[in-house]
């Protein structure tokens, strides 16, 4: 586990989960949001940002958290361990409808300044029909990748929190985890 990408729908997790990971392992953690969006919420042209993902997975240890789905394979094709958070979605809807009023007005820690927390009806309804209609194509990509990839597929809260503790103590006792 040197290069681990984490994603899922919004509010599953990834970065609070990265976040952990990286304490956890001492990889460095990339969250894809604070590099994609520029202040005001603007977007990285296509261009730039494929150009950012291949230079990025091109260093030999990294926690990179995002979905993006569109640039998934230049991430796949370098990582050695795929995290997919798929957690039911009144779970994730709640969360960023949790994490809009926690953050109102503020810039969450993983984003960029001048990108304060919103919300959006277009948004929560990505979040709530993820399930239905990315989660499918999700899992038949890394179906493809199972063979070769370390895939680890959560599906509660409960099985996230789990992992940290597996990890935590392996690391504790000195296992290389690694």
């Amino acid at each position: 586990m040197k290069r681990i990408m984490i994603i899922g729908s919004g509010g599953s997790g990834k970065s609070t989960l990265s976040s952990k990971l990286s304490e956890v392992l001492g990889l460095p953690l990339y969250h894809l949001d604070s590099y994609y969006w520029k202040p005001g919420w603007i977007a990285t042209p296509n261009h730039e940002w494929d150009e950012f993902q291949r230079k990025l997975i091109l260093n030999d240890e990294w926690i990179i958290d995002g979905n993006y789905n569109r640039t998934l394979d230049i991430r796949i094709s370098r990582a050695d361990t795929i995290i997919f958070l798929d957690l039911p979605p009144w779970i994730t809807t709640f969360r960023v409808i949790k994490r809009r009023i926690k953050y109102h007005r503020r810039t969450r820690p993983d984003l960029n300044e001048g990108c304060p927390e919103q919300l959006d009806w277009e948004f929560i309804k990505w979040v709530w029909n993820f399930r239905k209609q990315k989660r499918p194509g999700v899992l038949e990509k890394l179906q493809k990748y199972e063979k070769v990839k370390k895939i680890i597929i959560l599906k509660t809260p409960r099985e996230v929190t789990n992992l940290i503790d597996q990890l935590n103590s392996k690391f504790e006792e000195g296992n290389n985890i690694l």
